[in-house]
């Protein structure tokens, strides 16, 4: 017998809600192993982010070779990449191995509104990682970001927005619609390999249990992919996932900020 198996590539989250630890309960509620290559340790709560130690490059390069080289990858998603040296230092480790099904989440912005990557790490980002990134999973904010300064302000601008990015990456698209306003929410999924834009709707859940939704959500894409779905499959699965997660833990206090959404809401109920 053997696990599909996803290696995650983030920052650690003390509080538990978001990066390392939201990936890999993530994975591991969608029926794969999980293993984790840290790349900073944040100090960090509902509230928000404190602080950000950076773990050394090299030891970054070696957590992700000694994953491949023993356990190996079925699928690969990637976090908080704080710096360019740390962009740089990934995408050459990943390109060595050549490993495919890679799901970038383009961390930029935490959702108290910290800033967790470096202004020069954003080039080196589009132009090392992206390229060898199957599927990313930009928010609102991150694609206006990849986009120039381009401004989504409406639903019906998403369409349009994640094709022009996906012709410029490369690469296929979700581009997530949670920070607009309404009340009806329209993800969309752009599968560049085979020229097509499926839209995920969801109703939005009116609930402050948000924190690490991307993280969630492009684990459980990795994870789908993994498993051996299609790229649309694998979307279509994340999105259900995500809004499950959200919904069994809206009504949960826990912090006195953002507190995380229910990753194991198949597996326990109070």
């Amino acid at each position: 017998m053997k696990y599909n198996r996803v290696l995650t590539i983030a920052g650690s989250d003390s509080g538990g809600g978001a990066g390392i630890q939201a990936d890999i309960k993530t994975i591991s509620a969608c029926g794969c192993y999980a293993a984790s290559a840290i790349t900073a340790i944040t100090v960090q709560n509902t509230l928000g982010v404190k602080a950000v130690h950076p773990v050394p490059v090299e030891i970054i390069e070696q957590q992700i070779e000694a994953v491949i080289e023993d356990i190996g990858v079925d699928a690969v998603k990637i976090g908080m990449l704080h710096s360019a040296e740390v962009v740089e230092g990934v995408a050459k480790t990943l390109t060595k191995f050549h490993v495919k099904n890679i799901v970038l989440d383009p961390v930029m912005v935490s959702t108290s509104g910290h800033r967790l990557i470096e202004e020069s790490a954003v080039n080196t980002l589009v132009g090392k990682l992206v390229p060898l990134a199957r599927v990313i999973t930009p928010n609102i904010p991150e694609a206006e970001i990849l986009l120039g300064g381009m401004k989504l302000e409406h639903q019906s601008e998403l369409p349009e927005a994640a094709i022009e990015l996906a012709q410029e990456a490369g690469t296929s698209v979700l581009l997530k619609a949670g920070h607009l306003t309404e009340d009806k929410l329209v993800d969309i999924f752009y599968d560049i390999e085979n020229k097509c834009v499926c839209e995920l709707p969801s109703v939005r859940v009116h609930t402050r249990n948000t924190h690490g939704t991307g993280c969630t959500m492009s684990s459980a894409l990795a994870s789908f992919l993994a498993k051996g779905l299609s790229l649309q499959e694998a979307a279509a699965e994340a999105k259900k996932f995500i809004n499950n997660a959200i919904i069994a833990g809206a009504n949960y206090e826990i912090g006195h900020g953002f507190g995380p959404v229910k990753h194991f809401f198949g597996y326990w109920n109070d």
